[in-house]
């Protein structure tokens, strides 16, 4: 109800004790004093001034008045709510504390340290102060609240220790929220808590290197979270007498080591949710309960196969995520065990054979990552059953054959297809164009050939903007937020939380061959596209500006030729390009991006100039004058009188030429009728 909202305002700040009590309390947004307050708040207010002992303090509040303009209110600008309350030095008495029951200011900006007065509103059952920026200790005086239900602290920047003391009366807690602090709790070890509680979430807490004992006490909680508390020690065999009551079990991100008992008998909770991931656990992993329905055991060091699953029919498994262990063997044969898994993850672990065929039975599958292994063979056709499928990474196997054309015909949801550093040959077939939903495209370090198909303009995701609320990649059936690994900007990456923001297309270290098809550029969300180590030929496309959200860009180790355009200095938010190692030529476009690149992005082509590269542009080092008088005065300069050079000069070299020819000419007639005479006389004494 809203016209708590008042109370749990006024009360959060020493509100109302049985005493004259001065109060102050600022919670700062900017103001327009043209809002007007919400009806309920009003209401609200003016019964907190009629349980006053003396109400004149607050003349000011009446019924007839808009209540951001009473004295000491103040209204958000955007929602009208009252976001300053400032009594201080009023003199407020009042006697409203002993009712309260519930407080919850969760979810606000609310900061400063926690009063110890807290402590007085002994009526309190439900203390709600988490999501915040609260700070420093928890008051021990928060052990004074004995009807206490409720305690959330959690989310805020707690620090300090939290003993026994600050639980000495709280006989009625029941739900316990302590997590996401820096808080340290130091209890006696064979200390027994006065309470039993139903939710114990205390994750990020420093609860010590052992694990807790007072947590044997506990007979009846179906939420427990102590992940990333430091225990480093084994699981007691008295924890797996668990309370039937319990639905998720999160002990992630410790140190916890030694093996796991068989849990098939185990009294969890139905639809159980048991988190492990991030630990040092071994041994091989066991049977767990046949109605668990989320089991992370991710980032451990267990071994062995995965034969538990043939054990039971777990009808309520639908996240199943292995990967990051020491697991090895051949897939069993038997997920039709698991037939409502939706999200698989066996990756980077030492499994080798082929791909279970009864793998096809998991028909509500939606994430499939079986990466880093070493599996042979096809791809099995019975997976073209699985048409939720959104993500496929089968990436880094031994995996053969030709890519499959069933997965553009039976997959129509895929979004992340990555089948790079495997075996496969034979050209891209057309249906892989039918994917209008696919974001990441990886087919990177195989062996296809052929050419890129014109119809790669049909992958529509890539030309259109993300519009959701969200950025990841989210199971529409299960609150889940897949992730994958991809090569982004030469380098292996890591995406989740922004996995629906990636477009990518990787389709370098084959043997493609033929020119870049121009329809790429159509595909204009596309943030990085790598053809690298391939065998392209022909020019760069002029259109490579119209990727504008391009932000790397591999072309290099192929035969492209010709110049680079001069469209690709468009493209504002390139920050990583490589084409070296090609037969371009010509200067490199003049970009603020291009330039700033390492000169290494264009070595290797030899007719190739200009920065970043040392080797200058002919351009550069003799200059073509565009503007015909520059170029006059130029050529002027060039010829400037040294004084040696005069007009009497170029009459005198006229004189000369004209003297000298004629000269020559005289001579030459001379020596010509010489010779005749001579040809004339020695033909007559031949006639004698």
């Amino acid at each position: 109800m809203r016209s708590c909202y008042l109370q749990f305002l006024l009360l959060l700040l020493e509100l109302l004790s049985c005493n004259a009590t001065k109060l102050g309390f600022s919670f700062d947004l900017r103001i327009n004093s043209e809002v007007k307050c919400i009806e309920e708040e009003r209401q609200a207010l003016l019964q907190f001034k009629q349980h006053l002992v003396d109400p004149s303090p607050l003349s000011s509040w009446n019924s007839g008045e808009d209540c951001c303009k009473w004295e000491g209110i103040k209204c958000s600008n955007k929602t009208g709510h009252v976001v300053t309350l400032d009594l201080q030095g009023k003199q407020v008495e009042g006697c409203l504390v002993d009712s309260l029951q519930f407080f919850e200011i969760s979810s606000n900006r609310f900061t400063g340290p926690l009063p110890e007065s807290i402590g007085n509103f002994s009526n309190l059952v439900n203390l709600g102060l988490g999501g915040n920026n609260f700070t420093g200790p928890l008051p021990e005086s928060f052990g004074n609240l004995s009807n206490l239900e409720m305690l959330n602290v959690s989310g805020n920047s707690l620090t300090g220790v939290i003993s026994e003391a600050h639980f000495s009366n709280l006989f009625k807690l029941k739900r316990l929220f302590l997590g996401l602090n820096s808080l340290i709790l130091k209890f006696n070890y064979d200390w027994i808590p006065p309470f039993q509680l139903s939710v114990i979430s205390l994750s990020s807490c420093r609860l010590g290197l052992a694990f807790p004992k007072w947590l044997q006490s506990q007979k009846h909680y179906a939420i427990l979270e102590i992940s990333n508390a430091g225990i480093s020690d084994i699981i007691p065999a008295w924890f797996w007498d668990v309370p039937v009551e319990l639905i998720d079990l999160d002990m992630s991100h410790n140190q916890l080591h030694g093996n796991l008992p068989d849990l098939s008998s185990s009294r969890f909770g139905y639809y159980v949710v048991i988190d492990l991931s991030s630990n040092q656990l071994n041994g091989s992993i066991p049977c767990f309960p046949s109605d668990v329905a989320s089991l992370y055991l991710s980032n451990n060091s267990f071994s062995g196969n995965i034969s538990f699953i043939c054990e039971f029919t777990y009808q309520s498994l639908f996240l199943l995520d292995l990967s990051n262990n020491k697991l090895s063997g051949e897939l069993p044969d038997c997920w039709m065990h698991v037939y409502g898994l939706i999200n698989l993850n066996l990756a980077n672990n030492n499994f080798y054979g082929k791909i279970s065929h009864s793998m096809g039975s998991l028909v509500s599958l939606e994430f499939l990552h079986l990466s880093n292994n070493s599996f042979v063979g096809n791809l099995p056709s019975s997976l073209q059953n699985c048409s939720y499928l959104t993500t496929i990474d089968m990436g880094e196997n031994n995996l053969s054959g030709m890519v499959p054309s069933w997965i553009g015909d039976s997959l129509p949801r895929l979004t992340i297809l990555s089948l790079r550093s495997n075996g496969f040959y034979g050209s891209l077939p057309l249906n892989l164009c039918h994917l209008s939903n696919i974001q990441l495209l990886d087919l990177s370090l195989n062996k296809i050939g052929g050419t890129i198909p014109q119809c790669i303009k049909n992958l529509t995701s890539m030309s259109q903007k993300w519009r959701a609320s969200h950025n990841g990649i989210y199971s529409v059936q299960r609150a889940y937020a897949d992730h994958a690994p991809f090569v982004w900007k030469g380098r292996m990456a890591m995406f989740e939380n922004s996995l629906g923001l990636v477009k990518i297309i990787d389709l370098s270290s084959n043997k493609l061959h033929g020119e870049v098809p121009e329809e790429l550029t159509s595909l204009t969300e596309l943030i990085s596209l790598n053809l690298s180590r391939n065998n392209f030929t022909g020019s760069i496309t002029l259109k490579i500006g119209l990727l504008q959200n391009l932000q790397s860009l591999d072309l290099s180790r192929n035969q492209l030729r010709g110049e680079i355009p001069t469209s690709i200095s468009d493209i504002s938010f390139l920050s990583y390009l490589d084409l070296s190692n090609n037969n371009l030529s010509g200067k490199i476009p003049t970009g603020t991006q291009l330039q700033s690149l390492n000169a290494s992005a264009f070595m290797g082509n030899p007719e190739l100039c200009g920065s970043p590269l040392p080797n200058k542009c002919p351009e550069d080092l003799y200059p073509i004058c565009n503007d015909t008088r520059t170029c006059k005065n130029v050529d002027n300069q060039e010829n400037v009188d040294d004084g040696l050079i005069t007009q009497g000069f170029y009459v005198a070299m006229a004189l000369g030429f004209v003297v000298g020819f004629w000269g020559v000419c005289c001579s030459l007639l001379l020596n010509l009728r010489y010779i005749t005479m001579r040809l004339i006389s020695n033909a007559r004494m031949m006639l004698r």
